[in-house]
């Protein structure tokens, strides 16, 4: 079996995975006074799939012609195997999702800037509010100790607007909030540069004419 059989039989098993821990993640987050007994089922759900990620990890790796290169472009699958102390990195393992957008994307240029543009931006605001508020609503000066604050931040943050009124304390809430800047930076360059190419192509086409 090459790897690129293997990455197409486990897809849709890794997302529903990584949607089973979005979902195993996100109630202690938005709900800290869960009860023990599902707080511990939850957890137990989290490490489930880290162990499914890390065994896909390891089989891809050995399919893999050249494991260095294969590593090197696959880094985010290295990360969120390597990283499962830093709570709010696990939402890594959420890239999985992101493997099928390819497929789903249309085939002209303009389509898959809108499939990837929306899925980044939506992701990007959900998931950073969660790991924000996970790093950062025990902290005693903390100013974002909602969901509406942490959403709220995260908005402006994915906008490059950056209004400054929410901001996180904590180291790891900084590490999401850096990773939610270059994220954004990506977005505006990528609609950018879609509405240039797309100008440029009717143009071109006006000339052809």
């Amino acid at each position: 079996m090459t790897v690129e059989r293997w990455e197409r039989r486990a897809e849709i098993p890794l997302i529903l995975l990584a949607l089973a821990f979005l979902g195993a993640y996100a109630c202690p987050v938005l709900d800290p006074r869960l009860n023990p007994d599902l707080e511990t089922l939850l957890t137990a759900v989290s490490w489930a799939v880290w162990v499914a990620f890390a065994v896909d990890l390891v089989v891809r790796l050995f399919l893999a012609d050249q494991r260095r290169r294969y590593a090197t472009r696959h880094w985010y699958d290295v990360a969120l195997v390597a990283l499962p102390a830093l709570r709010p990195l696990r939402l890594l393992r959420l890239l999985a999702l992101v493997r099928i957008l390819d497929r789903s994307a249309a085939s002209s240029l303009a389509g898959r800037v809108l499939v990837y543009v929306a899925a980044a931006a939506g992701m990007a605001v959900g998931l950073g509010a969660l790991a924000v508020l996970d790093a950062e609503q025990d902290h005693p000066s903390a100013n974002i100790t909602t969901f509406g604050d942490a959403l709220w931040w995260a908005c402006t943050t994915v906008t490059t607007v950056g209004y400054g009124d929410r901001f996180p304390v904590t180291g790891e809430g900084r590490v999401v909030a850096v990773v939610l800047m270059l994220v954004g930076i990506g977005l505006v360059g990528a609609v950018t540069a879609s509405v240039a190419t797309w100008i440029l192509g009717r143009v071109e086409a006006e000339r052809a004419e």
